[in-house]
């Protein structure tokens, strides 16, 4: 097999995550589990999806024990679930019958560098544990399409798994559910609604959904942004062209610097918020306030 086959997500893959709410101010003591106990959370979590589907049963399943900002696994590409999948097709062994596969911290303690969360996305009260189930595909589909349809509702962690997941990691837990990709990306874009953020989304979307296709941000008050061609770009407008897009009928110089101050915080936020879920950004200079000038 060679490693371009290794590198892809199958269609049929089910990719979903652990999520843990944890206490305000109680991060994880825990970067990644030790063997031991990445094998007796796999072995859990295991039990919680047959329990949920079981179809799921009969498929691999491969955890990687250690959590991530929510960020870190809604990247295009996915790149969390790849790695997932590339160490699965390496792993020994292989049958009929379906196996628990986990990864954690080696016997020194430190984690390898495929399970190594993002630093500077550290702090959030929500992190995730990835998994992928992997098996033939008339089961993987099945078991697929039933996790789309249920976990979202009815996904909690069973009290045990959450219980393990909160001493092994040394995390205040408050809620642990199980999500597939797609529901994490719903629950996501609500909390960027909450702060402010749904103007942004339907990029971050078409990053993750149709890496290969193009989307605008082009509303006033909010900065002229384009997702094309893998990158999202950010207009940087010419002095003229800021003022008759965003300044209005204002005439005052002190006014007018303050507008472009909090205009260029927003500009920097969203920079951070694309380049937190793996999105390359360009800052282009633009004669004028128009989209196509971005592309």
């Amino acid at each position: 097999m060679n490693d371009d086959h290794i590198a892809r997500l199958a269609a049929h893959d089910v990719a979903g995550v652990l999520a843990l709410e944890l206490a305000p101010g109680h991060a994880p003591a825990q970067a990644a589990l030790g063997q031991a106990d990445a094998a007796r959370l796999a072995e859990q979590v295991g039990r919680d999806l047959g329990a949920l589907v079981p179809d799921a049963r009969a498929l691999d399943l491969c955890l990687a024990a250690a959590h991530f900002d929510p960020a870190e696994a809604l990247r295009p590409g996915w790149p969390l679930h790849r790695r997932l999948a590339e160490l699965h097709a390496r792993a020994p062994g292989g049958s009929d019958a379906p196996r628990l596969i986990a990864f954690g911290a080696d016997a020194d303690g430190q984690v390898p560098l495929p399970l190594v969360a993002d630093p500077t996305l550290k702090g959030g009260s929500l992190r995730v544990v990835p998994y992928l189930l992997r098996g033939a595909p008339e089961a993987a589909r099945a078991a697929g399409d039933a996790f789309e349809s249920k976990l979202l509702d009815a996904g909690m962690a069973q009290a045990g798994t959450a219980l393990l997941a909160q001493e092994a990691f040394g995390a205040r837990i408050e809620h642990a559910r199980y999500l597939t990709v797609h529901d994490l990306a719903a629950m996501v874009s609500l909390q960027y609604g909450h702060l402010g953020l749904a103007p942004l989304w339907p990029l971050i979307e078409t990053a993750l959904l149709s890496p290969a296709g193009d989307a605008v941000l082009d509303a006033p008050p909010e900065p002229l942004l384009r997702y094309a061609d893998g990158e999202a770009r950010i207009a940087l407008l010419s002095p003229a062209a800021w003022r008759a897009r965003y300044a209005g009928d204002v005439d005052d110089d002190e006014r007018l610097q303050r507008m472009h101050a909090q205009f260029e915080m927003r500009q920097k936020q969203f920079a951070a918020v694309l380049g937190a879920h793996g999105v390359p950004v360009q800052f282009v200079h633009c004669d004028n306030a128009d989209a196509d000038a971005l592309r």
